[in-house]
C-alpha cells in the first residue's frame, strides 16, 4: 500500500499533488534567488524581520476589516496586503533606528523583529476574545497551508515569482555591485539608496507571497538557507544566484512530496527541513567551501609543502657536506643521505619524516638505496634546487624589502616570478649571489635548473 502511494506521489497522478508542487517550486526558486543578494549584502536578518513584522500587519487588517465590514476579516488579499504593509513598517522603523547611527544594524533588527512579533501575538489574542472572533484562518498565515494550496493560488505564487525573478534578472548587474560594494556603485553614480529599497522590496514581496505556503515563520528559511548552501559550491555571484533558485525549488519539491507521501507532516515544515538537510550536504561535500573539499586540500598543501621542505633540507645538507661547486654539480645519485642528517636540518619527529619520505620516495624525487640511505634523483635535484632557490629569494625580499627579521620567512616555495616583477628578482639574485660569496656557498643555479 506504502509503495503504491510512493510511485502515484512521484508520478504527480494526483492533481492537488501538482498544483502545490508548481507553487512551492517556484516560490522557492525565487525566495533563494533573492536570498542569494541578501546573503552577499549581509542582510539576511533582514528576511527574518519582514517575516516576523508581518504578524501584526495580519492582525490590524483583520480587525479593520471586521469594523468596516463583519464576516469578511480573512479576505486573503486584504490579510497579504496588511502583511505587506507590516512587513515594510517593519523594516522602515529599523532603517531610522539604524539612522541615529546610536544602534547596530543587527540589534536594531532583532529590537524591530521582537516588539512587531510581540505586537502581532498581543492583537492575535484580541482577535480570539472578539466575540465573533476566529485566530483559525490566521493561523495559517504564521504555519502556512502549502497542501491546500488552490490553483488560484499558485496562480498568484507563480506570477508573483516570475516577476520577482525577472526583476532580480533584468537588475542583475546593479544588484550584484550594490551587494559587493555599495560606496563604489556609489561613486559610479548609481542609485544605490533605490537599488537598496528595490532588495528590500523585494524580500517583503518574497515574504507575502510565501505565507499561503510555509508560513511567515518559516519563509525566512526559503530566503537564508538556500543561498548558504549554494555558497559551499562556488565563488562566482551569477552561478552562486542560479544555485541557490535550483536548491530553494529541490527543497520545496522534496518537502511537498514527502508531505504528500506522509500526510500527517506539515507541508512547510517538511520544506525547511528538506532545506536543512541540502545545507548539511552542501556543507559536508561543497566543492569550495564544504569541510570534506577543505579537509583534502590542507592535505594536499601540507603533502607539498612537507616535500619541498624535505628537498630544500636535502639540498641543504648537500651544501654543508659538499662545499665545492663541483660536489653539487656532479651526479646526484652519488650524494648519500642519511635519514639522521635529514631529521637534524629540520624539527620534524621521526614519523613525520619517514612519511614525508614515503611521499617523496612514491613521487620519483628521493630514492632509498639497499644501504638504507636516501639519494635525491636528477628530478630531485632540480626540485630541490628551485624550492631553495624561490625560498632564498623571498628570504632577501622581506629582509630587504619588506624590512622582516630572517626568523619569520617560512613560506611555500612558490615561483617567485608569478609576485614580483623580472628586474627585482634579477637584483634579489645579485644578493643572494653576493651573500653566497660572502658566506662560501655552492651556487644555486638558478637559472639553468629552472626549465
Amino acid at each position: 500500500m506504502l509503495n503504491s502511494d510512493i510511485f502515484r506521489v512521484l508520478t504527480l497522478q494526483d492533481y492537488n499533488t501538482r498544483v502545490v508542487l508548481c507553487g512551492t517550486m517556484l516560490f522557492g526558486a525565487c525566495g533563494g534567488i533573492v536570498g542569494a543578494f541578501m546573503l552577499l549584502r549581509k542582510k539576511s536578518l533582514v528576511s527574518d524581520v519582514a517575516s516576523h513584522a508581518a504578524l501584526p500587519g495580519i492582525g490590524l487588517a483583520y480587525l479593520i476589516l471586521e469594523a468596516l465590514s463583519p464576516g469578511t476579516g480573512k479576505s486573503p488579499v486584504w490579510l497579504l496586503v496588511g502583511a505587506a504593509i507590516g512587513s515594510a513598517s517593519g523594516l522602515f522603523c529599523a532603517g531610522l533606528i539604524q539612522r541615529t547611527r546610536l544602534i547596530k544594524e543587527d540589534a536594531a533588527l532583532g529590537i524591530i523583529l521582537s516588539v512587531f512579533f510581540g505586537f502581532g501575538i498581543v492583537l492575535l489574542s484580541v482577535v480570539q476574545s472578539l466575540p465573533t472572533g476566529s485566530a483559525a484562518g490566521l493561523t495559517e498565515f504564521i504555519f502556512g497551508k502549502a497542501a491546500a494550496l488552490t490553483a488560484a493560488d499558485v496562480t498568484t505564487i507563480g506570477v508573483a515569482s516570475v516577476i520577482i525573478m525577472l526583476a532580480c534578472g533584468l537588475l542583475f548587474k546593479e544588484l550584484s555591485l550594490l551587494c559587493f560594494d555599495d560606496a563604489y556603485a556609489a561613486a559610479l553614480g548609481w542609485p544605490t539608496w533605490w537599488l537598496d529599497l528595490l532588495l528590500t522590496t523585494l524580500v517583503v514581496a518574497v515574504t507575502v507571497i510565501g505565507m499561503p505556503s510555509v508560513g511567515l515563520l518559516l519563509v525566512v528559511a526559503q530566503l537564508v538557507i538556500p543561498p548558504t548552501a549554494a555558497r559551499f559550491w562556488t565563488d562566482r555571484h551569477s552561478v552562486l544566484t542560479i544555485i541557490a533558485g535550483v536548491l530553494g525549488s529541490l527543497s520545496s519539491a522534496v518537502g511537498i512530496l514527502v508531505s504528500a507521501v506522509i500526510p500527517r507532516l506539515a507541508a512547510g515544515a517538511v520544506i525547511v527541513l528538506a532545506g536543512t538537510t541540502i545545507f548539511l550536504i552542501s556543507m559536508l561535500l561543497g566543492t569550495r567551501r564544504g569541510i570534506l573539499w577543505n579537509w583534502l586540500s590542507q592535505r594536499e598543501s601540507h603533502r607539498r609543502i612537507g616535500q619541498l621542505d624535505l628537498l630544500r633540507a636535502c639540498f641543504e645538507v648537500l651544501e654543508r657536506e659538499h662545499s665545492s661547486t663541483s660536489g653539487l654539480e656532479g651526479d646526484p645519485g652519488t650524494m648519500p643521505l642519511t635519514f639522521e642528517q635529514l631529521q637534524a636540518a629540520r624539527s620534524w619527529t621521526a614519523a613525520r619524516l619517514r612519511s614525508i619520505l614515503s611521499v617523496a620516495t612514491s613521487d620519483g624525487s628521493i630514492r632509498q638505496g639497499a644501504d638504507a640511505q636516501y639519494r635525491l634523483t636528477s628530478e630531485g635535484m632540480r626540485l630541490a634546487r628551485r624550492a631553495t632557490r624561490n625560498h632564498r629569494l623571498w628570504e632577501m625580499y622581506l629582509i630587504h624589502f619588506a624590512q622582516t627579521a630572517p626568523s619569520r620567512v617560512d613560506r611555500e616555495a612558490d615561483e617567485i616570478e608569478h609576485v614580483l616583477a623580472p628586474e627585482l628578482v634579477e637584483q634579489l639574485e645579485e644578493l643572494l649571489e653576493q651573500d653566497r660569496v660572502r658566506t662560501r656557498l655552492p651556487p644555486v643555479s638558478p637559472h639553468a635548473q629552472l626549465t
